[in-house]
């Protein structure tokens, strides 16, 4: 364990170095919030009247709204009843955005991230040392699942066959990105121009693991209430609480100019890393 504690320390420095050299100013933001983000599977912790925050995008794009560029933060996130060998009630986030770019500026972004944390280590998976694979969610879907759920979507179907049919076979080797979602799972993600059925959206996975999600960042804020509003419907119905929706978060996107944002899990990039097989060997206190 005190091995992998050096191990965290030096990914969080080179990280660090990274993104200074980019230009990026390191933030924080508030940890309890009074409104979570409202979507329909993540769950937030509650905090007295307050909840812990599942992510600190809202309150990113709040400082974008506001003339920030580029910014970075390392911020430790929750969401409830999450339990598993690749997630913890309490996990650590890394999550930058940028103006001026989109979610392919950020795939960019990501790919340099990561050499910037391999190059000075003694032991580097072999993943890292391979091309990327790019795919579409369509393409992957048609060949492992049999249908294109760009075309008709299916939201059972599409998150059963996610896991037991196109995860599985996804090359091991090296970094694979998965791109432009279904509209249906946009979560904040801009609707690709000239294609309203797809998400500029990507989600990256080393060794098979899924480890950060990124998107072209939605700035309009009558659909981005109209989302939340659905969520929140939808949340209802399954008996899950509904979140206060954070109207200065709506009134800021009306100022935010065009931006790209990545959530990466350094938890289990950490995992990775290290050759763990368990996010029990990277986190000395787990619940």
């Amino acid at each position: 364990m005190i091995k992998n504690l050096r191990e965290r320390d030096a990914l969080l420095q080179s990280i660090r170095v990274f993104f200074h050299s980019e230009g990026f100013i390191e933030i924080e933001t508030p940890v309890r919030l009074k409104t979570p983000c409202m979507e329909l599977h993540i769950d937030a912790e509650p905090s007295g009247d307050h909840f812990l925050r599942t992510s600190p995008e809202l309150c990113h794009k709040k400082l974008l709204a506001c003339g920030a560029e580029k910014i970075f933060e390392v911020a430790k996130c929750f969401r409830q009843g999450e339990q598993g060998d690749l997630h913890n009630p309490e996990y650590t986030m890394l999550e930058w955005y940028r103006t001026d770019g989109d979610y392919m500026t950020a795939l960019a972004d990501t790919q340099n991230l990561l050499r910037k944390v391999v190059e000075r280590r003694r032991d580097v998976p072999s993943m890292f040392s391979n091309d990327w694979k790019i795919f579409t969610v369509a393409e992957v879907f048609e060949e492992f699942a049999g249908w294109n759920p760009v075309e008709e979507f299916d939201a059972d179907c599409f998150d059963f066959d996610l896991i037991e049919k196109v995860e599985p076979a996804l090359p091991k080797d090296c970094p694979v990105v998965l791109k432009d979602y279904p509209a249906e799972l946009c979560a904040l993600a801009r609707l690709k121009p000239g294609n309203p059925q797809v998400a500029e959206r990507w989600e990256l996975y080393l060794g098979g693991i899924e480890i950060a999600n990124a998107y072209s960042e939605l700035t309009d804020p009558v659909e981005q209430r109209a989302r939340f509003e659905k969520w929140g419907e939808q949340r209802l119905a399954l008996g899950k609480p509904v979140y206060d929706l954070d109207e200065e978060f709506f009134q800021c996107l009306k100022q935010m100019p065009p931006a790209c944002g990545v959530a990466l899990g350094l938890d289990r990039l950490l995992m990775i890393l290290t050759g763990a097989k368990s996010l029990d060997a990277v986190l000395p206190f787990r619940d």
